[in-house]
Protein backbone atom coordinates (compact mmCIF):
# COMPACT_ATOMS: atom_id res chain seq x y z
CA UNK A 1 0.00 0.00 0.00
CA UNK A 2 1.33 3.10 -0.66
CA UNK A 3 2.20 6.00 1.20
CA UNK A 4 -0.47 8.13 -0.04
CA UNK A 5 -3.30 5.72 0.29
CA UNK A 6 -2.13 5.26 4.37
CA UNK A 7 -1.95 8.80 5.02
CA UNK A 8 -5.44 8.82 3.31
CA UNK A 9 -6.97 5.91 5.48
CA UNK A 10 -5.08 7.46 8.40
CA UNK A 11 -7.09 10.36 8.14
CA UNK A 12 -10.37 9.05 7.62
CA UNK A 13 -9.64 6.96 10.77
CA UNK A 14 -9.46 10.07 13.04
CA UNK A 15 -12.31 12.18 11.46
CA UNK A 16 -14.29 9.27 12.44
CA UNK A 17 -12.95 9.04 15.81
CA UNK A 18 -13.08 12.74 16.14
CA UNK A 19 -17.10 12.33 15.07
CA UNK A 20 -17.15 9.61 17.20
CA UNK A 21 -15.93 11.73 20.77
CA UNK A 22 -17.97 15.10 19.28
CA UNK A 23 -20.93 12.74 19.09
CA UNK A 24 -20.26 11.18 22.30
CA UNK A 25 -19.93 14.25 23.68
CA UNK A 26 -22.51 15.80 22.53
CA UNK A 27 -24.62 12.47 23.99
CA UNK A 28 -23.71 13.68 27.45
CA UNK A 29 -24.43 17.03 27.16
CA UNK A 30 -27.91 16.75 26.16
CA UNK A 31 -28.27 13.91 28.57
CA UNK A 32 -27.12 16.16 30.98
CA UNK A 33 -29.21 18.99 30.48
CA UNK A 34 -32.29 16.79 30.29
CA UNK A 35 -32.02 14.52 33.35
CA UNK A 36 -32.87 15.84 37.10
CA UNK A 37 -31.01 18.29 38.95
CA UNK A 38 -28.96 17.14 41.49
CA UNK A 39 -29.84 17.03 44.88
CA UNK A 40 -33.45 18.78 44.52
CA UNK A 41 -35.60 16.58 46.88
CA UNK A 42 -38.02 19.67 47.69
CA UNK A 43 -39.06 22.97 46.32
CA UNK A 44 -36.37 25.68 46.13
CA UNK A 45 -36.38 29.48 45.33
CA UNK A 46 -34.13 31.62 42.45
CA UNK A 47 -34.00 34.73 42.25
CA UNK A 48 -32.94 36.51 39.20
CA UNK A 49 -32.42 39.96 39.26
CA UNK A 50 -32.48 42.76 36.28
CA UNK A 51 -28.85 42.55 34.46
CA UNK A 52 -27.81 39.26 36.16
CA UNK A 53 -26.38 36.89 33.26
CA UNK A 54 -26.90 33.18 32.53
CA UNK A 55 -23.16 32.68 34.18
CA UNK A 56 -24.18 34.22 37.51
CA UNK A 57 -27.54 31.99 37.75
CA UNK A 58 -25.57 29.00 36.69
CA UNK A 59 -22.88 30.20 39.33
CA UNK A 60 -25.55 30.47 41.88
CA UNK A 61 -27.21 27.04 41.16
CA UNK A 62 -23.68 25.53 41.19
CA UNK A 63 -23.32 27.35 44.87
CA UNK A 64 -26.42 25.57 46.00
CA UNK A 65 -25.27 22.26 44.75
CA UNK A 66 -28.03 22.11 41.76
CA UNK A 67 -25.86 22.28 39.04
CA UNK A 68 -22.51 19.89 38.78
CA UNK A 69 -21.58 21.63 35.14
CA UNK A 70 -22.26 25.02 35.41
CA UNK A 71 -20.66 25.66 32.20
CA UNK A 72 -22.44 23.25 30.33
CA UNK A 73 -25.25 24.81 31.43
CA UNK A 74 -24.27 28.49 30.19
CA UNK A 75 -23.11 26.52 26.52
CA UNK A 76 -26.42 25.02 26.22
CA UNK A 77 -27.76 28.82 26.75
CA UNK A 78 -25.47 30.53 24.45
CA UNK A 79 -25.87 28.00 21.95
CA UNK A 80 -29.27 27.87 21.80
CA UNK A 81 -29.72 31.98 21.63
CA UNK A 82 -31.24 31.42 25.52
CA UNK A 83 -28.69 33.08 27.77
CA UNK A 84 -29.66 36.45 26.06
CA UNK A 85 -33.48 35.85 26.81
CA UNK A 86 -33.19 35.13 31.06
CA UNK A 87 -35.97 37.21 32.68
CA UNK A 88 -35.77 38.74 35.77
CA UNK A 89 -38.18 37.52 38.70
CA UNK A 90 -38.52 34.84 41.18
CA UNK A 91 -38.83 31.20 40.52
CA UNK A 92 -39.73 28.27 41.84
CA UNK A 93 -37.76 24.79 41.00
CA UNK A 94 -39.58 21.58 41.57
CA UNK A 95 -38.41 17.79 42.22
CA UNK A 96 -37.79 16.59 38.80
CA UNK A 97 -36.64 19.53 37.02
CA UNK A 98 -33.84 19.21 34.66
CA UNK A 99 -31.25 21.95 33.73
CA UNK A 100 -33.11 22.28 30.32
CA UNK A 101 -36.16 22.98 32.31
CA UNK A 102 -35.11 25.69 34.55
CA UNK A 103 -33.66 27.35 31.41
CA UNK A 104 -37.13 27.14 29.48
CA UNK A 105 -38.72 28.60 32.36
CA UNK A 106 -36.44 32.11 32.71
CA UNK A 107 -36.45 32.54 29.32
CA UNK A 108 -40.38 32.33 29.24
CA UNK A 109 -40.89 34.23 32.78
CA UNK A 110 -42.29 31.72 34.62
CA UNK A 111 -41.88 33.38 37.58
CA UNK A 112 -43.45 32.14 41.01
CA UNK A 113 -46.83 33.24 41.96
CA UNK A 114 -48.28 34.29 45.00
CA UNK A 115 -52.39 34.37 45.59
CA UNK A 116 -53.87 37.47 47.17
CA UNK A 117 -57.73 37.58 47.67
CA UNK A 118 -60.15 40.40 48.10
CA UNK A 119 -63.13 39.35 50.41
CA UNK A 120 -66.40 40.53 49.34
CA UNK A 121 -67.71 43.31 51.59
CA UNK A 122 -64.22 44.64 52.58
CA UNK A 123 -63.72 48.03 52.18
CA UNK A 124 -60.57 49.53 50.69
CA UNK A 125 -58.93 50.34 53.71
CA UNK A 126 -59.12 46.73 54.84
CA UNK A 127 -58.14 45.56 51.47
CA UNK A 128 -54.85 47.82 52.11
CA UNK A 129 -54.26 46.91 55.45
CA UNK A 130 -54.62 43.12 54.29
CA UNK A 131 -52.29 44.18 50.79
CA UNK A 132 -49.51 45.87 54.09
CA UNK A 133 -49.09 42.10 55.70
CA UNK A 134 -48.75 40.33 51.92
CA UNK A 135 -45.11 39.15 51.39
CA UNK A 136 -44.97 39.46 47.72
CA UNK A 137 -46.66 42.91 47.50
CA UNK A 138 -45.03 46.35 47.84
CA UNK A 139 -46.84 49.20 49.64
CA UNK A 140 -47.75 52.26 47.96
CA UNK A 141 -50.69 53.49 49.56
CA UNK A 142 -50.72 54.21 53.69
CA UNK A 143 -53.98 52.13 54.50
CA UNK A 144 -54.36 54.75 56.98
CA UNK A 145 -53.72 58.01 54.67
CA UNK A 146 -55.44 56.99 51.67
CA UNK A 147 -54.94 59.53 48.63
CA UNK A 148 -58.59 60.33 47.00
CA UNK A 149 -56.71 59.78 43.63
CA UNK A 150 -55.84 56.46 44.31
CA UNK A 151 -55.17 55.12 40.94
CA UNK A 152 -58.04 53.06 39.13
CA UNK A 153 -58.80 51.66 35.51
CA UNK A 154 -57.88 54.38 33.07
CA UNK A 155 -61.53 54.36 32.18
CA UNK A 156 -62.57 56.07 35.92
CA UNK A 157 -61.78 59.55 36.59
CA UNK A 158 -59.38 60.51 38.60
CA UNK A 159 -62.47 62.16 40.90
CA UNK A 160 -64.22 58.92 41.00
CA UNK A 161 -64.66 57.88 44.71
CA UNK A 162 -62.34 54.75 44.93
CA UNK A 163 -64.70 53.03 47.52
CA UNK A 164 -66.29 49.93 45.55
CA UNK A 165 -64.53 49.83 42.57
CA UNK A 166 -62.45 46.75 43.49
CA UNK A 167 -63.62 43.48 42.05
CA UNK A 168 -63.55 40.45 45.57
CA UNK A 169 -61.98 37.36 43.72
CA UNK A 170 -58.48 35.34 44.17
CA UNK A 171 -55.23 37.24 42.09
CA UNK A 172 -52.33 35.31 41.54
CA UNK A 173 -49.30 38.10 41.52
CA UNK A 174 -45.47 37.74 41.36
CA UNK A 175 -43.38 38.90 43.75
CA UNK A 176 -43.06 43.02 43.94
CA UNK A 177 -46.15 43.86 42.52
CA UNK A 178 -47.47 47.04 43.40
CA UNK A 179 -50.39 47.92 45.46
CA UNK A 180 -51.92 50.25 42.53
CA UNK A 181 -51.19 47.62 40.01
CA UNK A 182 -53.09 44.97 41.78
CA UNK A 183 -56.10 47.57 42.39
CA UNK A 184 -56.06 48.97 38.86
CA UNK A 185 -56.53 44.87 38.22
CA UNK A 186 -59.37 44.47 40.42
CA UNK A 187 -60.68 47.67 39.12
CA UNK A 188 -60.35 46.72 35.78
CA UNK A 189 -62.55 43.20 36.71
CA UNK A 190 -65.33 45.37 38.36
CA UNK A 191 -65.78 47.79 35.60
CA UNK A 192 -66.27 44.43 33.48
CA UNK A 193 -68.91 42.83 36.30
CA UNK A 194 -70.70 45.92 36.71
CA UNK A 195 -71.46 46.85 33.22
CA UNK A 196 -72.51 43.00 32.55
CA UNK A 197 -75.20 43.56 35.30
CA UNK A 198 -76.08 47.30 33.88
CA UNK A 199 -76.59 45.72 30.76
CA UNK A 200 -78.66 42.56 31.95
CA UNK A 201 -80.78 44.24 34.28
CA UNK A 202 -84.53 44.58 34.56
CA UNK A 203 -86.37 47.20 33.43
CA UNK A 204 -87.88 49.48 35.19
CA UNK A 205 -85.83 49.49 38.28
CA UNK A 206 -85.13 53.07 40.39
CA UNK A 207 -81.26 53.18 39.66
CA UNK A 208 -79.79 55.85 37.22
CA UNK A 209 -76.97 54.69 36.64
CA UNK A 210 -74.20 51.75 36.76
CA UNK A 211 -73.11 53.12 40.11
CA UNK A 212 -76.03 53.48 41.95
CA UNK A 213 -76.04 49.75 40.82
CA UNK A 214 -72.89 49.26 42.51
CA UNK A 215 -73.73 50.82 45.57
CA UNK A 216 -76.74 48.94 45.95
CA UNK A 217 -74.92 45.83 45.49
CA UNK A 218 -72.45 46.95 47.96
CA UNK A 219 -75.38 46.91 50.82
CA UNK A 220 -77.05 43.64 49.45
CA UNK A 221 -73.38 42.09 50.57
CA UNK A 222 -72.80 43.79 53.96
CA UNK A 223 -76.44 42.73 54.66
CA UNK A 224 -76.17 39.10 53.73
CA UNK A 225 -73.91 36.37 53.28
CA UNK A 226 -76.91 33.87 52.30
CA UNK A 227 -76.91 33.86 48.58
CA UNK A 228 -80.54 32.42 48.57
CA UNK A 229 -81.71 35.63 49.87
CA UNK A 230 -79.70 38.44 47.90
CA UNK A 231 -82.41 39.06 45.31
CA UNK A 232 -84.93 39.44 48.53
CA UNK A 233 -82.52 41.84 50.16
CA UNK A 234 -82.42 43.63 47.31
CA UNK A 235 -85.84 43.78 46.71
CA UNK A 236 -86.84 45.16 49.94
CA UNK A 237 -84.86 48.06 49.28
CA UNK A 238 -85.71 48.61 45.38
CA UNK A 239 -89.79 48.79 46.83
CA UNK A 240 -88.63 51.37 49.78
CA UNK A 241 -86.62 53.52 46.94
CA UNK A 242 -90.16 53.20 44.65
CA UNK A 243 -92.40 54.43 47.61
CA UNK A 244 -89.93 56.84 48.89
CA UNK A 245 -88.84 55.42 52.00
CA UNK A 246 -85.72 55.37 53.82
CA UNK A 247 -83.62 52.50 53.53
CA UNK A 248 -82.77 52.12 57.35
CA UNK A 249 -79.76 49.38 56.66
CA UNK A 250 -77.20 49.22 59.56
CA UNK A 251 -74.27 48.61 57.37
CA UNK A 252 -74.49 52.41 55.31
CA UNK A 253 -74.93 53.46 59.66
CA UNK A 254 -71.45 51.65 60.47
CA UNK A 255 -69.27 52.33 57.48
CA UNK A 256 -69.94 56.85 58.43
CA UNK A 257 -68.86 55.82 61.78
CA UNK A 258 -65.92 54.92 60.18
CA UNK A 259 -62.91 54.18 62.78
CA UNK A 260 -64.88 54.91 65.97
CA UNK A 261 -67.36 52.12 65.34
CA UNK A 262 -67.09 49.53 67.96
CA UNK A 263 -68.24 47.03 67.14
CA UNK A 264 -72.15 47.32 68.39
CA UNK A 265 -74.81 50.10 66.76
CA UNK A 266 -76.38 52.37 69.07
CA UNK A 267 -79.92 54.04 68.86
CA UNK A 268 -77.17 57.50 68.82
CA UNK A 269 -75.64 56.07 65.61
CA UNK A 270 -78.88 55.69 64.30
CA UNK A 271 -79.98 59.19 64.97
CA UNK A 272 -76.31 60.78 64.25
CA UNK A 273 -77.06 61.86 60.78
CA UNK A 274 -74.14 61.17 58.41
CA UNK A 275 -73.62 61.12 54.82
CA UNK A 276 -74.16 57.23 55.05
CA UNK A 277 -76.88 57.14 57.90
CA UNK A 278 -80.10 56.27 55.57
CA UNK A 279 -82.14 56.21 59.04
CA UNK A 280 -81.81 60.15 58.53
CA UNK A 281 -81.13 60.41 54.70
CA UNK A 282 -83.48 58.91 52.00
CA UNK A 283 -81.80 57.09 48.83
CA UNK A 284 -78.64 55.46 48.53
CA UNK A 285 -75.80 56.84 50.48
CA UNK A 286 -72.93 58.91 48.22
CA UNK A 287 -71.10 56.01 47.70
CA UNK A 288 -70.51 52.44 47.52
CA UNK A 289 -69.77 50.98 51.13
CA UNK A 290 -67.45 48.07 50.06
CA UNK A 291 -66.96 45.48 47.40
CA UNK A 292 -69.34 43.98 46.00
CA UNK A 293 -69.49 40.15 44.25
CA UNK A 294 -71.24 38.80 41.34
CA UNK A 295 -73.96 37.48 43.25
CA UNK A 296 -74.88 40.84 45.01
CA UNK A 297 -74.74 42.93 41.52
CA UNK A 298 -76.82 40.35 39.66
CA UNK A 299 -79.35 41.13 42.79
CA UNK A 300 -79.41 44.34 42.47
CA UNK A 301 -80.65 44.24 38.94
CA UNK A 302 -82.97 41.58 39.17
CA UNK A 303 -84.65 41.58 42.61
CA UNK A 304 -87.08 39.41 43.70
CA UNK A 305 -90.75 41.05 43.03
CA UNK A 306 -92.06 39.93 46.28
CA UNK A 307 -94.09 42.36 48.81
CA UNK A 308 -91.64 42.64 51.76
CA UNK A 309 -90.28 46.18 53.18
CA UNK A 310 -89.08 44.67 56.01
CA UNK A 311 -86.44 41.79 57.13
CA UNK A 312 -84.40 41.33 60.55
CA UNK A 313 -82.04 38.48 61.44
CA UNK A 314 -83.91 35.27 61.93
CA UNK A 315 -83.84 33.80 65.82
CA UNK A 316 -82.21 30.83 64.13
CA UNK A 317 -78.75 32.16 64.05
CA UNK A 318 -77.63 30.88 60.69
CA UNK A 319 -77.04 34.36 59.01
CA UNK A 320 -80.57 34.34 57.40
CA UNK A 321 -83.23 36.74 57.74
CA UNK A 322 -87.20 36.48 58.52
CA UNK A 323 -88.71 39.18 55.72
CA UNK A 324 -92.25 40.82 56.34
CA UNK A 325 -94.51 43.01 54.44
CA UNK A 326 -96.05 45.25 57.13
CA UNK A 327 -93.79 47.43 60.25
CA UNK A 328 -96.14 45.07 62.91
CA UNK A 329 -94.90 41.85 61.44
CA UNK A 330 -92.21 43.41 61.39
CA UNK A 331 -92.31 44.50 64.82
CA UNK A 332 -92.76 40.72 65.99
CA UNK A 333 -90.33 39.52 64.09
CA UNK A 334 -87.73 41.71 65.81
CA UNK A 335 -89.10 40.54 69.05
CA UNK A 336 -88.55 37.19 68.61
CA UNK A 337 -84.55 37.52 67.08
CA UNK A 338 -84.26 39.82 70.45
CA UNK A 339 -86.17 36.80 72.57
CA UNK A 340 -83.32 34.44 71.06
CA UNK A 341 -80.67 36.99 71.84
CA UNK A 342 -81.58 36.78 75.76
CA UNK A 343 -81.92 33.05 75.58
CA UNK A 344 -78.32 32.49 73.95
CA UNK A 345 -77.45 34.69 76.54
CA UNK A 346 -78.89 32.71 79.57
CA UNK A 347 -77.71 29.40 78.29
CA UNK A 348 -73.82 30.56 77.91
CA UNK A 349 -73.97 31.91 81.09
CA UNK A 350 -75.30 29.24 82.97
Amino acid sequence: MSLLKKSMIGGVLLLLLLGALAGGALFAVNNYMQSPLAALDESATLMVNDGDTLYGVADRLAGAGLLEWPQVFVAWGRYSGFAARIQAGEYELEPGMTPAGVLLQLVDGRVKLYSFTILEGWTLKEILLSMAEHPAITLTIDPQDIPADVVLEDELTADTPAEGWFYPETYHIPRNTTDKALLRQASKLMLEQLAAAWDSREDGLPLNSPYEMLTLASIVERETAVDAERDQVAGVFIRRLRKGMRLQTDPTVIYGIGDAYDGNITRRHLTTDTPYNTYTRYGLPPTPIGMASAASLRAAGHPDDGSSLYFVASPAGDGSHVFSDTLIQHNRAVQEYLAALRRARQSGNQ
